[in-house]
């Protein structure tokens, strides 16, 4: 039997963790690992302690059919590379590598394609995380390098209507 390789035993670890999401559109989890460590993990759902939508029955982004990417203030979660960011103290996560999967949870397959919001995407960029690995299949996964965002800045291409 063929051992995995690291950069899938991580997205393993983070798909695992998505199995945690309380959101009724994608499960995410994330996991921050420095020096081949863990140093924490995070699923998009409620804020503690608030009903999310499994408890609620329903997803208002879904019921105003808002796409992918618009309108988070009306989400009532909190994202997955948030919530690891939120678990973890900045030394720790300064040059770590975050893994993130996205998971359909009405069929159980992961979703290609994915890629942090502008919001986590600033939040890794503080946190002085240095790369983004994001899984498209159970083998395949797509590298960010942090530092592309920073130079990359869509908040000064009126890509967001201001």
């Amino acid at each position: 039997m063929e051992r995995v390789n690291k950069t899938n035993y991580y997205l393993d670890i983070a798909q695992t963790v998505a199995e945690r999401s309380t959101c009724l559109r994608k499960h995410y989890g994330a996991i921050i690992v420095k020096n081949d460590t863990i140093i924490s993990t995070g699923y998009n759902g409620a804020p503690r302690g608030r009903r999310n939508c499994t408890d609620l029955g329903r997803c208002i982004r879904e019921e105003l059919a808002v796409p992918r990417g618009e309108r988070y203030e009306l989400c009532r979660a909190v994202h997955s590379e948030a919530n690891a960011i939120i678990a973890a103290a900045r030394d720790q996560m300064l040059g770590a590598t975050l893994y993130m999967t996205c998971v359909d949870p009405r069929n159980g397959n992961i979703v290609p394609g994915v890629n942090s919001c502008a919001m986590c995407k600033k939040l890794i960029i503080n946190a002085g995380i240095k790369t983004v690995i994001v899984r498209e299949t159970t083998e395949e996964y797509s590298i960010y390098s942090v530092a592309s965002w920073v130079n990359d800045d869509e908040s000064v291409k009126g890509e967001f209507g201001y």
